[in-house]
């Protein structure tokens, strides 16, 4: 194969990613709704850390383990954004 075909194959990739984040985001903010109703804090760093321990337990590489986790972390920065957001609109 030669590089523009790497390239394709990258692209494909990255709209799946695109695809998983947003499917990812519209389950954080049904989370949001149901801790705004259970009057639950947005910001659970138990469960944040759950999350970025099994994902680097998961990870298979080539990517290192603090990759994971700072993949993961900017991931949650956002999702709470999301569902402070939501709530503040409320």
């Amino acid at each position: 194969m030669d590089l523009e075909d790497w390239r394709e194959r990258i692209d494909i990739v990255d709209f799946k990613i695109l695809e998983l984040l947003n499917e990812r985001t519209r389950y954080s903010l049904e989370i949001g709704k149901i801790k705004e109703r259970r009057h639950l804090p947005i910001y659970v760093p138990e469960r944040e850390r759950e999350i970025y321990e099994r994902m680097e337990r998961l990870n298979q590489g080539p990517l290192s383990g603090k990759a994971v986790r700072r993949l993961f972390e900017r991931i949650i920065d956002e999702s709470r954004r999301i569902e402070k957001e939501m709530a503040e609109k409320k």
